[in-house]
Formats: C-alpha cells, structure tokens, sequence
C-alpha cells in the first residue's frame, strides 16, 4: 500500500514537472530581452540558418571579394525585409518557398558554381528580404519588434563572416570538396523538408 502511495507522487510529481510554464511556437523566450530573443530565434530556426549558411560557404568559395559583399549585402538586406515584416506581417510562413532556398544555394555549393561577385550579391539580396520578411513578421507576432530584429541580423553577420572567412582561406582540394559536401547535405535537408511541406499540404 505505501508503495503504491510513493510511486503515484513520483508519478504526479514528474508529470507536473513536465508541463511547461508557457508554449511558445516557432519563438523562444529567453527572457534576457527581445536582442536575445532574436539571437536564440534565428540559432533555433534551420529554415533561416542553413541557407544562409549555405550562402556563406558559396561566398568563400568564390573568394574574399565575394566574401566581403555577401557579408554586407544578405544582413542589410534581412534587416529591410524584417522591416518590411514588421510593418506588413504575413500571414502564412511560406514553407515550401523557403525550403527551395536550401536547394537552389546547397545545390550551387556542391556544384561549386563559378558566379561572379554580383550575381551571389543578387542571390544574397534575394535571400534576405525572403527570410527577413518572414523573421520580421514574426518578430510582429511576438512583439519583440526592430530590437528582435537587430538580434537576428547581429547574429547572422557573425555566422556569415566566420563562415565565408573559413572556407576563403582553404587551399587544399580535399578540404574544398568538404566544403562541397556540406553544400549536398543541405540541399538533401532543402529536398526532404520540401517534399514534407508539399505532403502536409
């Protein structure tokens, strides 16, 4: 009898310790401010991450000159469409649209595409006023505003410059080819959440 008294209070006591305080989807409370919240936002968000990861090693492939305008061209532009978010928020996340961007920028660094400087600036300009709308309405939803925003784009200058940074300065065939592969791993990842997007749909 005591037994079963001890096992219904753990029982009751792990099942209230697992409901959460508060359910927040696709955002994350920090509750260091709305800077942070921004920062765990787009670190949490592979829909944003990857591509713009990928753009980034597509960038260093290209050289340090590429390096440098992506680096100043996908943050400026993120930072407009997030404004652009905040102003006019959407009303659905465009899943399938964002998902084409893994494949489209995997797909170029696995290739190892020879573009030139302005042609991965206009890939850049086109990402970031994509994904920054959408982070920009979010960012509405959530009430974290251009703070949020400011976040986000902080933290994706980072990701890009010690990206692009990294991948400039390889010499070595096999470590280009590494570069390479990454560039089919997110592609594949762009490919499979497509495909789950067009399903759910």
């Amino acid at each position: 009898m005591r037994s079963r008294v001890v096992q219904g209070s753990l029982a009751a006591t792990g099942a209230a310790l697992g409901l959460p305080a508060a359910a927040h989807a696709h955002l994350v409370n920090t509750g260091l401010g709305p800077f942070y919240d921004g920062i765990s936002h787009f670190a949490l968000t592979a829909e944003d991450v990857l591509p713009a990861l990928a753009l980034a090693l597509l960038a260093g492939l290209r050289g340090s000159r590429t390096g440098r305008i992506t680096l100043f061209t996908l943050p400026g532009s993120w930072f407009l469409g997030g404004l652009a978010g905040l102003a006019l928020p959407a009303i659905s996340t465009a899943t399938a649209l964002t998902t084409v961007s893994f494949l489209v920028l995997g797909g170029l660094v696995a290739a190892d595409a020879r573009l030139k400087p302005m042609w991965v600036a206009g890939l850049a300009l086109v990402l970031g006023l994509l994904h920054g709308y959408l982070n920009g309405a979010a960012m509405a939803e959530a009430k974290l505003g251009t703070v949020g925003l400011l976040g986000i784009v902080a933290t994706l200058f980072a990701m890009v410059a010690l990206a692009a940074a990294l991948v400039v300065v390889l010499r070595a065939p096999w470590a280009r080819i590494a570069v390479r592969v990454a560039g089919s791993w997110i592609a594949a990842i762009g490919l499979l959440l497509l495909g789950w997007s067009l399903r759910a749909a």
